[in-house]
């Protein structure tokens, strides 16, 4: 059959797997910054293509559609799809298109609305083949997707963007790149509570680096103030975001204050995720099933859940670009 290239192409990342003979034989995750424009995307493509090799065949899946370089998400989709055929020929591309399956690249414009985002539904099909009785749970770097499967069939009650945050299928709060202002209104700080600054001073990705939990290799995009990604830089624009500055409390206390917020954002999946589970009558025991950076999250999920936990892959890479791997082990 030749090889297989699947690609996810996010607003902020392009990832992709090599596919040979059923099996995946590499992954990458390069920055792609859509709202810069198109000029990022095509740059990690290409350097994609010169790391990857060439391949037969090509699929795709997509969340960029929704960068605000575009007017509407049937624009993206129509812009985003004439790229990546371009950048890929003259192997063929095929296109994910949710419950449809996988559609040529000339039919983008009749697909656009099951294009759009439906790179969470990939990940969900393949996952129910291995687990027909689970929640998957799949943490990125700004989203987290919470999809029951049931059955082995895909179970979700959202299959748009709208009707997925509306059903709890989908919490926009991640691993690297969600602001923290975004995580609670207000913070337990040297005995008593103080709101937050409505201001991009820190991401997810300073919380987790303060806490020793994150690979430095997830969080590929600038910190918020362009500075350095280590400890002391994370936990001075912590602080800012309280207003104060770091020599204004002892280390304890900022990694209490990224403890804090790290749990605020989990208590954001934890709560969708019982909004999710209330839908539908799952086994007890039925796992749930972690994919994405943020799988210490899940992990956690799961045991405030009292289900097990099980990795979407064995091989941790492969469960950190769950959806590039899903599109191309599916064609």
């Amino acid at each position: 059959m030749g090889a297989i290239i699947g690609w996810d192409v996010g607003g902020a990342h392009l990832k992709a797997a090599r596919v040979e003979n059923g099996k995946v034989t590499a992954v990458l995750q390069l920055p792609a910054p859509l709202w810069q424009g198109l000029e990022p995307l095509e740059a990690a493509l290409a350097a994609a293509l010169a790391r990857l090799g060439p391949a037969s065949r090509h699929a795709a899946t997509m969340t960029g559609e929704l960068a605000d370089i575009f007017p509407d998400r049937a624009t993206g989709v129509r812009r985003l799809s004439a790229l990546l055929a371009a950048h890929l020929a003259p192997a063929p591309l095929m296109l994910y298109a949710g419950a449809a399956g996988f559609v040529p690249v000339n039919a983008a414009d009749a697909h656009a609305e099951t294009i759009a985002s439906s790179n969470w539904h990939a990940t969900a099909r393949l996952a129910a083949r291995a687990a027909p009785e689970a929640l998957l749970a799949d943490c990125g770097s700004t989203t987290t997707d919470l999809i029951p499967l049931h059955r082995g069939a895909v179970a979700a009650t959202g299959s748009s963007d709208a009707t997925r945050l509306a059903a709890g299928e989908l919490v926009y709060t991640g691993f690297t790149r969600s602001f923290v202002m975004a995580l609670a209104p207000r913070v337990p700080f040297a005995g008593g509570w103080t709101p937050l600054a409505c201001e991009h001073f820190a991401t997810s990705a300073d919380l987790y680096r303060i806490l020793g939990d994150l690979n430095e290799d997830a969080d590929q995009m600038p910190a918020a103030d362009g500075r350095a990604k280590t400890v002391p830089a994370s936990i001075a624009r912590l602080a800012r975001m309280i207003g104060r500055d770091v020599a204004m409390a002892d280390a304890s206390a900022w990694r209490g204050l990224a403890a804090y917020l790290a749990e605020a954002q989990l208590r954001l999946i934890h709560d969708a995720a019982l909004q999710v589970l209330s839908r539908l009558s799952l086994p007890p025991d039925a796992p749930v099933i972690g994919a994405g950076v943020g799988r210490g999250l899940v992990l956690r999920l799961a045991e405030r859940l009292h289900r097990p936990y099980r990795d979407l892959f064995t091989i941790s890479s492969h469960a950190d670009h769950a959806s590039a791997v899903a599109v191309g082990l599916l064609l």
